[in-house]
């Protein structure tokens, strides 16, 4: 059975088209996909980001035990910095992307995807043998808001009254709330998975419902649903776990080998990795570029031109921002190179189309 954010009954009052989505009923779109994916680029839009598992690491051992799950590096991390990277199986598949906040000396918050929630808590419960750590699963606790946009920054400030123009990208800080919730302690943060500027702003339900609220009535910023971020996050070359992540794809062949810091002393998954940096991989996540406007899906058929299979579409889409028929796709390694002719299956047809850069849309980060 599906569960519910905090914020169900708000979307379905907004007249939301719900969906199941990683184990919740969320919102895909309030009025259409384009109008909230245009939204986010050119003003400010708000998602209802609560679906997300958040877990808590403290104690003596905390740094170490991160440092043992994690693919990146957070040794002598300075207070507020956030990590992207993965938690990978012994042999160098994905069992999550995550982000890894350091909170305090020995504090450390975990941000993982909500599909994974039950999986990735498991599997850390079982490798915390050995390390003084305490680990607390706070998903249920936790609402979450992603304000996003060029004028994200504006509206946190001055609709929300939360000081944010101070934090740098992939960074964070715990704010007091004054007000109705005074004394709860929430977390701010600006990262973004939307390739413009934006806050992550975590808090109890209730604080969740009433900035929600605030957002909504201000007229300010969109609501916007899942099937925008999909879109916003696709056309800027950022990866969907189990799309271009999965127990079968190593960052090693999604391209994300710069989050896996193989100087670390060791990670769970680290020899894989470097045996695939060393012999190479049968497979690569690439860019493709169709020269029809018809859209690649989610496992349709990559082809050679001469019709052999060499890999299949894990998310496409006619990019908004650039008038495009685009996807990302694995494909046999050899196949890969920048420039190279390939072909879609698309339903009984084939178009061609030709390797490009996976960012197929200039991110606009404030940094």
């Amino acid at each position: 059975m599906e569960k519910k954010t905090c914020l169900y009954d708000r979307h379905v009052a907004l007249g939301a088209l719900m969906s199941p989505f990683g184990g919740f009923i969320m919102p895909i779109q309030y009025t259409n996909i384009t109008d909230e994916h245009n939204a986010v680029r050119q003003h400010c839009g708000v998602f209802d980001v609560s679906h997300m598992g958040e877990v808590r690491i403290t104690g003596p051992d905390a740094e170490r035990y991160v440092q043992h799950i994690f693919t990146n590096d957070v040794a002598n991390a300075p207070l507020g910095q956030i990590y992207y990277g993965m938690m990978l199986y012994p042999n160098g598949g994905t069992v999550d992307d995550l982000l890894v906040y350091k909170m305090g000396e020995n504090d450390f918050f975990l941000v993982i995807n909500a599909a994974n929630i039950d999986k990735d808590v498991a599997w850390m419960l079982e490798q915390k043998e050995g390390f003084d750590i305490v680990l607390d699963h706070q998903s249920d606790y936790y609402g979450q808001l992603a304000v996003q946009g060029p004028e994200a920054e504006t509206v946190v400030e001055e609709v929300l009254g939360l000081p944010c123009k101070e934090l740098a990208f992939y960074t964070a800080k715990t704010l007091e709330v004054a007000e109705d919730n005074e004394g709860e302690t929430i977390i701010i943060s600006r990262t973004g998975y939307t390739g413009e500027d934006g806050f992550e702003i975590y808090g109890s339900h209730d604080f969740t419902q009433k900035a929600w609220d605030k957002l909504i009535e201000s007229g300010r910023c969109k609501p916007c649903g899942l099937g925008c971020r999909d879109t916003l996050r696709f056309e800027v070359g950022l990866p969907l776990y189990g799309d271009e992540l999965s127990a079968d794809i190593s960052p090693v062949m999604a391209g994300l080998s710069m989050f896996c810091k193989l100087d670390k002393p060791e990670f769970i998954g680290k020899e894989a990795l470097v045996e695939q940096k060393t012999n190479g991989v049968a497979q690569k996540l690439v860019g493709i570029e169709l020269a029809d406007k018809a859209i690649p899906r989610h496992g349709y058929a990559v082809l050679t031109p001469e019709g052999e299979p060499i890999g299949e579409v894990t998310t496409g889409y006619h990019c908004l921002s650039v008038d495009k028929s685009v996807c990302m796709a694995l494909v046999k390694n050899e196949y890969a190179k920048l420039g190279t002719s390939l072909a879609v299956q698309i339903r009984k047809k084939v178009f061609p189309g030709t390797v490009v850069k996976k960012k197929f849309y200039d991110k606009h980060y404030k940094k």
